[in-house]
């Protein structure tokens, strides 16, 4: 699992960091609500620890501006900023837990296994976007018994897609699903791909729309756009 740590304090982003390794996370780090913005586009996160207080993009807009963007990362606010009204602005805003500082490691924790297990998926090898079934058995799309047929590299940015039906997938993310770790960024490549997808969600009739957002990846949604 991949845990961004938002904090413009180094010394607490990097005892952060160290304390979520020794649990076997992986981790990315930003110092300022802009980077964490871009990070959280690039990178296929499962959980963020989101500090309030940062330079120029607070903690608040960083939060606001990703659940404005159907980014639904699961997410803790780690933050000074103790009073009634930031809590309650905070969950409102789409953050799943708050927690205050000074805080006690051991609890951020706990808090942040129980927020990853309540993601994970309860049917991992059976996906749904709408009424579109991914049969990896098949490697097919199945909508009202109707199968069509999905290449390897097809199957595989599928699965991404649905996996994340809802939010944005990065290009990244996709390039590194449909061609592997280290696989060269080609955009035109990738487009290609995503335009046969599209038309296969079309023939099949249902209400499924593929969306792209400029700049940053695609969205796949039930209900078309």
């Amino acid at each position: 699992m991949r845990i961004m740590i938002v904090d413009d304090k180094v010394r607490m982003a990097s005892l952060l960091r160290r304390a979520m390794e020794r649990e076997g996370y992986l981790t990315v780090v930003a110092h300022d609500g802009e980077t964490a913005l871009k990070l959280a586009y690039e990178h296929h996160l499962d959980a963020i620890v989101l500090d309030v207080m940062l330079p120029g993009l607070d903690g608040f807009s960083v939060l606001q501006r990703l659940r404005e963007s159907a980014v639904d990362t699961p997410t803790i606010f780690l933050t000074a900023r103790d009073t009634n009204g930031d809590i309650v602005h905070g969950l409102d805003l789409g953050a799943d837990d708050y927690l205050t500082k000074p805080f006690d490691l051991k609890v951020l924790l706990a808090r942040l296994r129980a927020l990853t297990r309540r993601k994970a998926p309860i049917h991992p090898g059976l996906l749904h976007v709408g009424n579109l079934v991914l049969r990896s058995d098949l490697h097919s799309i199945e909508c009202s018994g109707e199968m069509i047929a999905l290449t390897r590299t097809e199957f595989a940015l599928m699965e991404t897609l649905m996996q994340n039906a809802g939010r944005i997938v990065s290009k990244e993310i996709l390039v590194e699903a449909g061609w592997g770790l280290g696989g060269e960024m080609n955009e035109h490549n990738l487009y290609v791909f995503i335009a046969s997808l599209r038309s296969k969600i079309q023939l099949s009739g249902e209400a499924v729309s593929l969306q792209t957002v400029r700049g940053v990846g695609y969205l796949l949604r039930s209900g078309v756009a």
